[in-house]
């Protein structure tokens, strides 16, 4: 898990191209909402820490964000070969993030 956001995205066809389970998180570091998500995302990651995880910096004029339809921070996008399988807006809970993570991670 990556814990901190970047403003160093991959390109959209990038993220098509890879093969097998990846989250890319959308927020900012300043964003309550980010913040308050953290320990549950962490949680949530637990015995999965070579997983791929792109903590991307979103904002205007930020494309990556914008392609993927992203308003509100934090939204994950759980990705498996490419393909979006789930997403989680504001996520109140470990076990919804863990939910989504099966999605991608159990066609392994």
């Amino acid at each position: 898990m990556n814990h901190d956001y970047t403003t160093d995205e991959p390109g959209r066809d990038e993220l098509r191209a890879m093969r097998g389970p990846v989250v890319v998180e959308f927020g900012a570091p300043w964003c309550p909402w980010c913040q308050g998500a953290q320990p549950l995302i962490a949680q949530a990651f637990e015995g999965h820490e070579t997983l791929a995880h792109y903590k991307i910096e979103d904002g205007k004029g930020r494309p990556l964000g914008r392609s993927f339809g992203v308003k509100l921070w934090p939204t994950l996008i759980f990705l498996r070969d490419g393909e979006e399988m789930a997403r989680r807006v504001r996520p109140e809970s470990a076990e919804t993030i863990r939910e989504a993570l099966a999605q991608i991670i159990t066609a392994e």
